[in-house]
Parts: C-alpha cells; structure tokens; sequence
C-alpha cells in the first residue's frame, strides 16, 4: 500500500500516534469497549485526522485487514483445531503420564513442564492450563510438597509457547505485520522459549515453590473437567474409546514442526546455491512446507488418527468446537492490521522511523517498550502484540536494510513486552490464581514475578541473538 504525502510535519504525526494509542487505552479499560471494535474506530479516526483522502479511507481500512486474516485466520484456526483433537481425546494426559514415568518422581515438576512445552505448540494458554489442571492436582497429591512446584512449570511453559512460537495468534499476527518469515519465527522462537522457560519459570516455581507452601485447593476446580479414563469429555461429545499412544501424540505434534523446518532449510539451501531453488520437487517440498499447508495436513491427521473409534460426527464436533473461541483473536489481529494499514497510509510510520534513527534508539528496544507500556496499561498480550506490531510495521517498512532474521527478533522483542508483568488487569492472572486458590498478594508474588521473568530473559536472549546476527 502506497504512502501518500502527509498532512502534517513529523511531530504533529507522531502526536497523532500517541493520542490514537491513548484513545484506544481509553476505549478499551475505561469504557469496556471490546477490543476488536476500538481498533476499527481508532483507525478510522486516524484516517480522518491525518486527512487520507476520503475515497480512499475504506479501501484503506479493508485492505489492511484482509491482507492480516488472509494468513492469521487460516494458522489461528488450524491450529486450534489440532489443539482442541489433542485435548479431547487424552493426549495431554498421556504426554504428561508418560513424562513423569521416565522422568521419576525427583523430576516430576520438570516433566509436566516439558509436557506442557511440547502440547503447548497447538494450544492456546487457557485451555492448555485448564486441561493440565486434573494432571497438576493428581501428581502434586502423589509427591507432595506446595503446589506451585508443579503447577508454575505447566503455566509457564505454556505462556512461553503462546508468546513466542507460531501458530499462537500473537507471533502470527505479528509475523504478519512486520513481514517476518513464520517459518523462521517458528525456529528462532522455540531457540528463546525453552531456554527462557526453564530459567524464568522452572527454576523459578523450584524456588518460590519451596518457600511458599500453597496447599492443594479443597473443592479441586478442573478435576470434573475430565473423564475417568484420562480423556476430556464436552456435553454429548463420545468419550475415547481408547487413550492414543505417546507415540502417536508425539508424531502428531512434531510433523508440523518438520514439514515447516524443511521449507525453512530448503529455502536456506535454495540461497547459498545447494539445490536449485527453480527445480519441481524443492519447489513442491517448499510448498507443503509453508506454514498453512503444514497445519492443513497436521489437522487432516489429527481427524484420521485421534478420530478413530469416534463417529464422524463427534469428530466434526470437536472440530467445530475449536473455531469459536478463537473467533475473536482472529478479529482483533485483523483490526490490529487495519491500523498498520492507516499509519503506513497516512506517512505516521516513516515519521515515526525517522525520529527514531535522528534519536539512535534501536528499533528492537522500541518494540519492547512500546509493547510492554500497553501490557502493563490494559492487561491483554493479544492487543499489546497486535497493536504495537501494527504501530512498528510501517517504520519497518520504511526501514532499508532488515534481514529478515532482524524482522523475526523485532517479533519476538514485541512478544517479550507483552509477556512482562501480568497483574490484575491480565485474564491469564485471574485464571491462574483462581484455579490455584492463591490470593491477590500471592498471584503478584509468584504468577506476575514469573511473567516478568520470563519475558525479561527472552528479551536479553533476542538482544544476545540480534549483536551477533
């Protein structure tokens, strides 16, 4: 989309950006206005106020918003619905049973989180942690000790891989903002978040959890929310006639992870002159190697192997099941684009990038302070992803000389902010405290320490990692 010439110099640009931010801060936490709603009326008023033509103002506004959900819909649906499969029909129960039986009693908090990690990949936050819960209750009973030593790992490792690793909705939209390579955010994003887990919420849960004894809750919330076999039942949805293998759980899981890691070697192959990048079977691989077309044939597995013994319509079901919640994360990154869309059209975004090269602030710390100011401001990670990506794309664009590895850290430095100090204006607090039965003063002493922490190394490692690149 094309640059027109701005309206107004660089300051009254740029002061129209930080009063269209506040504006959405405002319509967001003070008057409740949904998310989705605030970003399309903020964008509209920031066409209207850097004066785009008026012809141009919808196809403005369309054009950013169906250029995001043309990626993000097809990744955040997928995704989803390999979740919601893996969920239903008790692989996270195996995952985590089989972990802990190899891994021993010693190490059963690492285990859940290493468990949590792995089914973390197609799941989203909540759900993961809601459907760990009946897990974390029967190991912590079993071996004793405060719950947050196996409760945080199985939060935080979910929190990691929400944040930082595609198809999450966040990484995705961001991804598509800034033009970055989901593929390579996928690769670089797993490289941050395993490491940044196990710092900043295994180590930590091991040393809070040893301090602080929070006991089991007595009317042990979750626990209804699976049926006796290991599976997750939903209201007239068939239970599991038999629990899949760990194996086939594991195979599952990783066939994305390897049909999308081939496209990224062989496209990195394809540029150092190893194979030719013109021929039909790289080009074919490359193909099914591209990020939608790999989830399209992970969830075409998922159907046919954790369907089995299930009618079709139950496995339809659960399917369908998986698209509404996600419905409105959809709608929101579309929004978030639809605002990139109207700064990059109004001239707001070159302005922005040449004040910031004038100022010598790098382009990756900016991504993180502006992405944890709105973290911190109105709670929700999903629109501190969304919105600063869409306020950075145009900068970016106007950016000469990023790689595209450059691109990929500017991802993960916008994810970082907004994994920093969840609080009580964060729904992921709620729901971890009130799952675990911790007060407020507890949940900022554990739940928001371990956020921080969390965020706060991944950003140090997208630092390291950006000096050397």
């Amino acid at each position: 989309m094309e640059t027109m010439q701005p309206a107004y110099g660089v300051v009254p640009l740029l002061l129209i950006a930080v009063a269209a931010v506040a504006l959405l801060l405002l319509l967001i936490m003070r008057f409740k206005l949904h998310a989705f709603i605030s970003l399309v009326l903020v964008s509209l008023l920031v066409a209207l106020a850097t004066q785009v033509p008026l012809d141009e103002i919808v196809d403005t506004l369309l054009a950013g918003f169906g250029e995001t959900l043309a990626s993000v819909g097809l990744l955040v649906g997928l995704g989803a619905m390999i979740g919601r499969l893996l969920e239903i029909t008790g692989g996270a129960q195996v995952l985590a049973n089989t972990l802990i039986n190899r891994f021993g009693r010693g190490r059963a908090p690492l285990a859940l989180g290493v468990a949590s990690l792995i089914f973390g990949f197609p799941i989203f936050f909540d759900a993961g942690f809601v459907v760990f819960l009946p897990i974390i209750f029967s190991v912590a009973r079993r071996f004793g000790g405060s719950l947050l030593l196996y409760a945080l790992p199985v939060a935080g490792g979910f929190a990691a891989m929400h944040a930082f690793v595609p198809p999450h909705p966040g990484p995705v939209a961001a991804a598509t903002l800034l033009g970055a390579n989901v593929g390579l955010v996928l690769l670089v994003g797993l490289l941050v978040a395993i490491p940044s887990w196990y710092l900043g919420a295994y180590l930590f849960s091991q040393f809070i959890g040893r301090r602080l004894d929070v006991p089991l809750p007595s009317n042990m919330p979750g626990a209804s929310s699976t049926s006796g076999d290991g599976g997750t039942e939903d209201e007239g949805q068939e239970p599991p006639v038999q629990l899949p293998r760990f194996s086939t759980v594991i195979t599952i899981l990783l066939v994305p992870l390897f049909l999308i890691f081939l496209n990224t070697g062989l496209d990195t192959l394809g540029s150092t002159g190893v194979v030719n990048p013109d021929q039909t079977w790289v080009q074919a691989l490359q193909m099914i190697g591209q990020t939608p077309i790999a989830l399209l044939a992970t969830a075409i597995l998922s159907i046919v192997v954790l369907g089995r013994g299930r009618s079709n319509a139950s496995v339809e079901q659960i399917v369908n099941g998986a698209l509404g919640p996600v419905c409105s994360i959809i709608l929101i990154t579309g929004a978030g684009g639809m605002f990139g869309a109207v700064l990059n059209k109004s001239g707001i975004g070159t302005a922005l990038a040449d004040t910031l090269a004038a100022a010598g602030f790098p382009l990756i710390v900016a991504a993180f302070v502006i992405s944890t100011a709105l973290r911190v401001a109105q709670g929700s990670a999903t629109v501190a992803l969304t919105t600063t990506a869409g306020l950075l794309a145009p900068t970016v664009a106007a950016t000469e000389g990023l790689s595209p590895l450059y691109r990929v850290l500017l991802v993960l430095a916008i994810a970082c902010g907004a994994t920093v100090l969840s609080h009580v204006n964060d729904s992921g607090f709620w729901l971890v405290t009130r799952f675990l039965d911790m007060d407020v003063k507890t949940g900022l002493k554990t739940w928001t320490v371990l956020e921080t922490l969390l965020g706060g190394i991944a950003f140090l490692l997208v630092l390291l990692i950006s000096l050397v690149a």
